[in-house]
């Protein structure tokens, strides 16, 4: 394996397949965020309906095409995106967003994937310091999977909480199974682990309880220098996400987060430009970019055909993300496949409803009502879907 092979191998943004094609209209907002926008539907009295939609995020900042869709309740809202960072060459863009519904407590975050770098060389230590950058890796001491979401995850977006409290920990070998992770080539030790911690916390004078997830990463490799030989490590800490409720009401939320969780597809064409990307940094021996005038006209070097290694790696991800919903609150998990007539794919909603209805602008409705019909009082068009 290559340097920079080794550097791109741990570096991809923690998103997977999108294998439907897209047969909406999108109406996109400044953010560079889309949400498939529908009448609403006219409420039967007594109905107990669950309401999904397709969002749909616009790569705006950076290749400008869709990066990634996925399912949420209907009256729920996305924060955040995609930010490119444009001095770390094997990761210069990362996914960092909140599903939230505005009227309660229920989040489901992914936050930034974190690159670090380390060497056992110490004249190299003298030069980059230990949470110096270096090659845009923060350097830092590798760390397992519990200590890296305790030690770096929950200081650095939950250092603010208030009576924090950390109520389980637990491995997950699986997830970093699932993605091949941790894999050793010739001349490198590699290691990899999956693991989950749950935490207890106020906000805003709310209990909060939120179950956190994520992969750590190792490649080590030996590299010559003046005084013989040294290790260099690149690791990092990915696929950092979570679901979050008020105390008490975590668990009961297992099959809605469980449907936005393994909804969540990346766009194969954004995936196969932003690898080129990544390819092409550092070939260029990892020079900083500061332009967007620059990165666009690499962007526009790309093209559009799928090589068999990007796309092997795009399926690895996406089970990574079907692991962690199997792993969320299995004790009371629970999911139902139907056919979408629309898109002519499969889709995962929850369960315990007896009817679900589809139409082409990517809404879901469930219900438990026999004669409920969403047809009725819409200008939309609404197929019942089967159970697979």
């Amino acid at each position: 394996m290559t340097y920079a092979r080794l550097i791109f191998r741990g570096a991809l943004v923690s998103l997977s397949l999108w294998s439907g094609a897209c047969k909406r209209t999108d109406t996109p907002d400044q953010t560079g965020t889309q949400a498939r926008q529908g009448v609403e539907v006219t409420k039967h009295e007594g109905t107990p309906a669950l309401r999904f939609k397709t969002f749909s995020y616009l790569d705006r900042e950076g290749i400008g095409i869709e990066a990634f869709r996925l399912l949420i309740p209907s009256d729920w809202k996305v924060e955040g995106g995609i930010r490119w960072i444009l001095d770390n060459p094997g990761m210069p863009a990362v996914a960092s967003f909140r599903v939230m519904d505005p009227k309660g407590a229920n989040e489901f975050e992914v936050f930034p994937n974190q690159s670090f770098f380390w060497t056992n060389n110490p004249m190299h230590r003298q030069l980059f310091p230990v949470g110096s950058k270096y090659f845009g890796s923060e350097v830092r001491v590798p760390v397992k999977v519990l200590d890296a979401l305790k030690q770096i995850v929950l200081p650095r977006f939950r250092g603010s909480a208030a009576a924090m409290q950390l109520v389980n920990e637990q491995l997950l070998p699986d997830l970093a199974k699932s993605l091949g992770a941790g894999q050793a080539q010739p001349g490198v030790s590699a290691w990899a682990d999956g693991g989950k911690i749950r935490i207890q916390y106020e906000r805003g004078g709310t209990a909060m309880e939120e179950e956190i997830f994520g992969i750590v990463e190792s490649y080590s490799f030996p590299i010559q220098t003046m005084t013989g030989v040294a290790t260099n490590t690149l690791w990092n800490a990915s696929y950092l996400f979570s679901f979050k409720a008020k105390k008490g009401a975590l668990d009961a939320q297992a099959k809605l987060f469980q449907t936005i969780a393994t909804s969540f597809r990346v766009n194969p064409q954004w995936f196969n430009k932003y690898t080129q990307v990544v390819e092409y940094l550092i070939k260029r021996q990892i020079q900083k970019i500061h332009s967007i005038g620059e990165l666009s006209r690499i962007i526009s070097q790309t093209h559009n055909e799928i090589s068999e290694s990007n796309l092997q790696s795009y399926y690895d991800r996406q089970a990574v993300y079907d692991r962690v919903a199997d792993n969320f609150s299995q004790h009371i998990r629970g999911v139902d496949a139907y056919y979408d007539p629309f898109e002519q794919k499969s889709v995962e909603l929850p369960s315990g409803y007896r009817h679900a209805w589809t139409n082409n602008l990517g809404e879901y409705i469930l219900t438990e009502q026999e004669d409920f019909n969403p047809n009725i009082g819409s200008n939309l068009h609404w197929e019942m879907m089967e159970r697979k």
